[in-house]
């Protein structure tokens, strides 16, 4: 009896004509970091446990359920990593990007492959990509305004005119403490009413508790105290001056007071850009500025901030605006060979013609040429190039428009030009 073999639960194959989706938003992607000046890392996919556990945080679901461990062959426990600024950090520390004297490190990944073990749904896969950026070094709300530019950036060049944007801030250390402990207070009050999840949080991590998807904690939520009550001076005028600067980037935004994205190394400004196109999921993209975290990983203190996106969920909505459909690049010539005898000048045809720029495709099969008309017509070819016994012969080819239908037999020699000035 033959296995089964199948991709494993929460992965997908990506397939033509999708796959040319992804290479669209990677393109783009690519595009939008050149106008802005950012590098490209790639690091990775596997990484110590450990990265993870003190940069993401212990008592989050990443960390504590949905992270893949293994020990590998030395007995050191690794993950699989389940997001990337805490791989950024980690080789911007190793490789000194981030030192006293660099002040500043513009960088950007591209459709990066991550893994969470959790429920698969709409969009989300346990193996799943993201894009994003990480300035590491700029303290000014300036960064934080160009984290949120380039991924705009990035949707508008992809053809969305419909999102908004969601901001909150964190405060800085001594500025969360006050208000925690207000929190704290709080949610004791209301301790009998919160779901069991949040009961276990408030020991461990009671901020995520504003994050609860369960309609009692959302509703114990609303009278909660909030963040912006408890900014110290410094982190009242950071918030304060990014608001003014999206203002005159005439960016639309509203003030979530229960925003704080689920890792733990946030600080100060967290936001999060949605999109009505997507339904019940709607984050397109989140992000925040993390200025503690280098110092924590063991590096200078450097104050930075980023934001990561989701590609499966962002080719959901392409293909949804898109009505379904997704264009695959046409060749520009597809070459008729005849019989054998013309497959070796055939072949040196193709080969001068991809060689000046032409993209051509010819039959793999041994086909009759009747076949191999169809299958340029299905092809949807700008141009028919064949070669018969006659064309051969006399060095030429029949070249053949398929817009008009008009044909017309040329030297071998000229063909390359002639495409160039059909």
């Amino acid at each position: 009896m033959g296995m089964d073999l199948r991709a494993p639960r929460g992965t997908k194959d990506i397939l033509p004509p999708e796959s040319y989706l992804w290479k669209e938003i990677e393109r783009v992607v690519d595009e939008v970091a050149l106008l802005f000046g950012y590098d490209e890392i790639r690091t990775p996919i596997f990484e110590q446990a450990a990265l993870f556990k003190r940069s993401v945080g212990e008592e989050t679901d990443i960390v504590s359920k949905e992270m893949y461990l293994f020990t590998d062959k030395g007995g050191e426990e690794m993950a699989l990593r389940p997001e990337l600024t805490a791989s950024v950090v980690r080789a911007a520390i190793e490789h000194n990007i981030v030192t006293k004297q660099i002040s500043c490190s513009r960088l950007y990944y591209n459709s990066a492959p991550m893994f969470r073990y959790e429920r698969p749904q709409m969009g989300r896969q346990r193996q799943f990509h993201q894009f994003g950026i990480e300035i590491l070094g700029a303290v000014s709300p300036l960064a934080d305004l160009q984290v949120i530019a380039f991924s705009l950036a990035v949707y508008q060049k992809l053809g969305f005119s419909n999102f908004h944007l969601k901001l909150n801030t964190l405060g800085s250390q001594s500025s969360r403490e006050r208000w925690r402990e207000e929190l704290v207070k709080y949610l004791q009050f209301n301790l009998d009413t919160l779901s069991e999840d949040s009961k276990r949080r408030l020991e461990t991590n009671p901020l995520r508790i504003l994050d609860s998807k369960n309609p009692i904690d959302q509703a114990i939520v609303q009278g909660a105290p909030e963040i912006t009550d408890y900014l110290d001076e410094a982190d009242a005028e950071h918030f304060d001056e990014l608001q003014s600067l999206l203002r005159s980037a005439k960016i639309s935004y509203s003030i979530d007071p229960h925003l704080v994205r689920g890792l733990d190394y946030y600080s100060r400004t967290v936001f999060e850009l949605t999109s009505t196109d997507l339904g019940s999921q709607d984050a397109l993209c989140g992000g925040g500025r993390y200025d503690t975290l280098i110092e924590k990983l063991g590096g200078p203190p450097t104050p930075a901030v980023g934001f990561a996106a989701g590609v499966e969920r962002l080719v959901l909505v392409l293909s949804k605006l898109r009505g379904g459909e997704i264009a695959r690049p046409k060749p520009d010539a597809y070459l008729v060979i005849a019989d054998k005898e013309g497959q070796e000048v055939g072949i040196q045809i193709a080969s001068e013609l991809r060689n000046a720029g032409f993209s051509v495709i010819y039959d793999l099969l041994d086909r009759s040429m009747k076949a191999q008309m169809r299958e340029a017509d299905k092809s949807g070819t700008r141009f028919v190039l064949l070669l018969g016994s006659d064309e051969l012969a006399a060095g030429e080819i029949t070249l053949k428009m398929m817009d008009t239908g008009a044909q017309e037999r040329i030297s071998q020699e000229n063909l390359a030009n002639r495409l160039k000035n059909p």
